[in-house]
């Protein structure tokens, strides 16, 4: 079992920078494929990026592509998410989230484990 935290949300001007982290719990976390979603306000969870159990593969919504960077320490037990050239639209609830298996998922209900989330408002 896995549990996870976020941290590093925040509010910031459009075109800023914001890098979040996740923090993993267990001696299991390298077995795992990690993921970031996002759900802004009156809409579903959506996809945004994903990595495999060694940080060598990766894999992005096209909206974020080329602007987030998703990377993971495996001798910390913990994923990042850098985020640049951020839109107002990016604007939402990130979370992590873990599942065994395939990393280049994009279906919510195939995670198993999931964060409490982290607020991240962009401004225009």
């Amino acid at each position: 079992q896995v549990q996870l935290v976020e941290s590093g949300g925040g509010f910031v001007q459009a075109g800023g920078s914001l890098r979040l982290s996740c923090s993993a719990s267990g001696r299991t976390f390298r077995t795992y494929a990690m993921a970031w979603f996002r759900q802004a306000p009156g809409k579903e969870r959506e996809f945004a990026a994903s990595i495999n159990t060694s940080g060598g593969g990766t894999y992005y919504q096209d909206s974020v592509k080329g602007r987030f960077t998703i990377s993971r320490d495996n001798t910390k037990n913990m994923v990042y998410l850098q985020m640049n050239g951020l839109k107002p639209e990016d604007t939402a609830v990130y979370y992590c989230a873990a599942r065994r298996g395939s990393y280049s998922v994009t279906a919510s209900r195939d995670y198993d484990y999931w964060g409490q989330g982290a607020q991240v408002t962009v401004s225009s």
